[in-house]
């Protein structure tokens, strides 16, 4: 027993390994934005289209590979998505131009969503019922080290040995997991869906729908903010290089305490818990626009940011409940949502940008995405709330 249970801590530190890998190359392109912009010649908000194009590769990766991969057991398919997103990230650091740059972003978005969800599910699988959530939270504490450690370091790389060395690093982590899980995880077929098709029947629900949509939504005020942050620190701000890994490791601070605030908030409410975090959300956004120009302010604003980012934590406690045969791909598709808000985030910033509405306008944007994810809210906690109709009884036919 006592084997089994140091094979499952392995296996679950392996998973978080990759989590880790993830979690910096989503987080740290942002941070290297101003870098591969003047190194390919393109400007900031065109070099953006990189991070769009690596969340547009979750949104579709995330539900298509989790269908593709059912039948195949958890062990062998996580090594093939994790080697994948490694030699996609590589295949980034070598990239001459934007076009195949933004290529290869995409290539590497494509497994983030699969990996993590089925990540997720096999950590149960391998602990006790009891211990489960634990499991869970340790394979996810992989994408909050990476914040607090792994970005701030992958930007220090990058801007002392050039941003491509950055996908190198991460290319080897994800090359260290795929290892990792190879020696350390056990073969386990129980809980692989038999029959994709019944996951596919069960997003007909719209509770799953609207749930997903709070995340896509209300979650790009993140990302409409973090994109544009190097940027907006050099540019306006006249900060110090030392400054901007300082700021990130502020964010990821921010987002480790923000875990264990949004958990207890869930415990309490599910739908209040997503109300507080996403008007936290929209009032450190507008905070951000107010401080552009002060450095240690712009950290500030956005160390209160991550403390508001554990919005997924009550979207996936709430999916859990209706998502009925659909978990495998709810998993996924939670982080689906939460990537495609990594799109429309920057996107949305990038235009306000463009249209030379100044830096600041990337906080007003996050903060209007915040609201439209406290209506996308209203809308789920409504639907949460009409009367379920009667089952229908059946009339004997008049004879």
């Amino acid at each position: 027993m006592a084997r089994s249970d140091r094979q499952a801590s392995l296996t679950i530190l392996s998973l978080a390994i990759g989590a880790f890998g993830i979690g910096v190359t989503e987080f740290a392109t942002m941070g290297l934005l101003p870098f591969y912009a003047s190194d390919l010649g393109v400007s900031e908000p065109q070099a953006g289209h990189a991070i769009s194009a690596y969340a547009l590769g979750v949104v579709i990766g995330a539900p298509v590979l989790s269908l593709l991969g059912a039948r195949l057991e958890r062990k062998r398919l996580l090594i093939l998505l994790i080697a994948f997103f490694g030699l996609a990230n590589l295949i980034g650091a070598f990239a001459p131009s934007l076009d195949l740059l933004i290529a290869a972003r995409f290539a590497a978005g494509l497994p983030h969503g699969a990996y993590l969800g089925v990540s997720m599910l096999f950590a149960a699988e391998l602990s006790p019922s009891r211990r489960s959530a634990v499991a869970v939270a340790q394979v996810l504490m992989g994408l909050t080290v990476a914040n607090i450690v792994g970005v701030p370091l992958a930007g220090a790389v990058g801007q002392m040995f050039g941003w491509r060395w950055s996908f190198v690093i991460v290319a080897a982590i994800a090359a260290l997991c795929a290892l990792a899980i190879a020696r350390t995880a056990p073969a386990v077929r129980d809980g692989v869906p038999s029959n994709p098709v019944s996951e596919l029947r069960a997003l007909a629900n719209l509770s799953i729908w609207l749930t997903l949509g709070i995340g896509a939504v209300g979650s790009g005020a993140i990302f409409a903010v973090y994109s544009y942050l190097s940027a907006a620190m050099i540019d306006a701000a006249q900060a110090p290089a030392w400054s901007i890994p300082l700021a990130l490791s502020c964010f990821g601070i921010g987002s480790t305490a923000g875990s264990y605030l949004a958990g207890r908030l869930t415990a309490w409410s599910q739908f209040g818990a997503s109300l507080l975090l996403l008007i936290g959300l929209a009032m450190s956004a507008l905070l951000y626009a107010a401080v552009v120009g002060s450095w240690p302010l712009m950290a500030l604003s956005v160390l209160l940011m991550g403390l508001m980012s554990g919005l997924v934590i009550p979207l996936q406690m709430r999916l859990m409940q209706v998502a009925g045969e659909a978990q495998t791909l709810a998993a996924a598709l939670n982080h689906a949502a939460f990537n495609a808000a990594n799109a429309l985030g920057p996107l949305l910033a990038g235009l306000a940008l463009s249209a030379g509405y100044g830096w600041a306008s990337s906080g007003v944007v996050g903060a209007g995405l915040a609201i439209g994810g406290i209506l996308v809210l209203a809308l789920a906690w409504a639907h949460a709330r009409r009367p379920r109709p009667p089952m229908a009884v059946q009339r004997p036919t008049a004879l």
